[in-house]
């Protein structure tokens, strides 16, 4: 959400930003809408003073025996008391109607943020480990893995395209690649393990910006609640109209959850393999920080995400996203970009992004500073640490051997039960 003050100080500087993210200038129009509503909200006040005034003033009448001015005072008083519900009516309309328009706006992009449209316009930041010689010609996951386990054609029997039934070995793997990351996020990260809420209300779904824009790319259960596409929708709205203790800061959580994502502006993308899918599971890494600290933390929690990957040795670049193609809160964004030669490809593996305040204003979410007078909100950052899926597929498209087997990183057998590698079922 957007601070209706610093659109009024510094107009330009705001369009520039929705300019940056391929929006038309609108602080004119919100401006009006502000003034409009700030004018009502005069009369609104300078009527319940007159009324009121005026009521004390018809004792006074009564007393000095005018009781024809009297009498014009109280009709003066039930005229007021007549137009204040339509005046109310009107405030709640007008600040609903400037509210959904600042909360349908995205967040302006950082200084240091790229110019550009779309992922065209995004800036390699540096890249880890060599692609792997293979003296076969690597397949993609798609076409090996069922062999191994990974069963799309049971999946859809019960539920449709999108989803996949998981069997013994590879099962196991994709629980050890969880279990690992949840573990190096713990132990050598210092993130707070948490076990969330899988549904959530409007409010928190609004929280984190999921509504209203991205309606149609979450399932709604039937009592109106919505499964999380990604935890930080939960880890995040745990500090929702919260006002922390400087000290407190700052909090960092994460968790190993299932997510459900509709796709629903995906269509044609990625239908075969386990890249996209409705039911996933994700380690999250949330961030709650002062505003003087936001920066480095998006360093931090983006390097906790590249140390997931070394760990596993897999191939990955850093890219800086340009301001066209940053998510909906974020004010900078890095993704990380996993190699896959069955794709002879990279592709993303985890976003990390800083939000600056944006979701703690939606959340109504400060802290307070130490001697200080007043409340400050905070920052809030998220990322992935990582997509356990996509792992799943850079570690069968990058350690595929000719026979058709994979062998386990040396990283996940402590939690494979002895397993060293993926062999065919059949």
């Amino acid at each position: 959400m957007h601070d209706i003050r610093l659109i009024r100080e510094n107009p330009q500087a705001f369009d520039a930003g929705l300019a940056r993210r391929g929006l038309a200038p609108l602080s004119a129009e919100i401006l009006a809408m502000d003034a409009s509503l700030r004018a009502l909200q005069t009369e609104m006040q300078a009527a319940l003073a007159r009324r009121n005034e005026a009521s004390k003033l018809i004792g006074q009448a009564m007393a000095k025996g005018d009781k024809d001015g009297a009498e014009a005072l109280k009709a003066e008083v039930a005229g007021l008391k007549t137009a204040l519900p339509a005046q109310e009516e009107a405030e709640r309309e007008q600040l609903a109607a400037l509210q959904d328009k600042l909360a349908a706006l995205p967040n302006l992009p950082a200084t240091d943020v790229p110019e550009g449209e779309d992922e065209e316009g995004n800036v390699e930041i540096a890249r880890w480990g060599t692609p792997r010689s293979f003296d076969f010609k690597p397949q993609e996951h798609a076409d090996f893995a069922p062999a191994l386990g990974l069963d799309f054609e049971t999946a859809a029997k019960m539920s449709g395209a999108r989803f996949a039934f998981l069997k013994g070995q590879m099962a196991r793997l994709e629980r050890a690649l969880g279990q690992y990351m949840i573990d190096r996020q713990t132990i050598d990260q210092g993130y707070t393990e948490c076990a969330t809420p899988l549904m959530v209300r409007d409010e928190a779904a609004f929280g984190t910006t999921q509504l209203p824009k991205f309606r149609e790319d979450l399932f709604q259960t039937t009592d109106g609640r919505w499964l999380i596409s990604t935890s930080e929708m939960s880890l995040t709205n745990a500090v929702r109209e919260e006002i922390l203790p400087e000290e407190q800061l700052p909090v960092r959580m994460t968790a190993l959850t299932p997510c459900f994502r509709s796709e629903a502006g995906s269509a044609g993308r990625d239908t075969r393999g386990y890249i996209r899918q409705h039911q996933f599971w994700k380690v999250e890494l949330v961030s709650v920080v002062r505003p003087e600290d936001s920066d480095a933390e998006l360093e931090r929690k983006t390097r906790a995400a590249e140390l997931i990957l070394e760990g596993l040795g897999l191939p990955y670049r850093k890219m800086l996203l340009c301001a066209g193609d940053m998510g909906f809160a974020a004010r900078k964004t890095y993704d990380l970009e996993v190699w896959l030669p069955g794709q002879d490809s990279y592709r993303e593996i985890s976003s990390c992004s800083n939000c600056g305040d944006f979701q703690a204003r939606r959340m109504n979410t400060r802290f307070r500073r130490d001697g200080v007078k007043g409340n400050e909100f905070v920052h809030t950052l998220n990322g992935s640490g990582l997509a356990v899926g996509r792992t799943l597929v850079a570690i069968l498209e990058n350690y595929q051997q000719a026979d058709g087997s994979v062998i386990i990183p040396d990283a996940l057998l402590p939690y494979m039960g002895g397993i060293t590698r993926l062999e065919p079922l059949i």
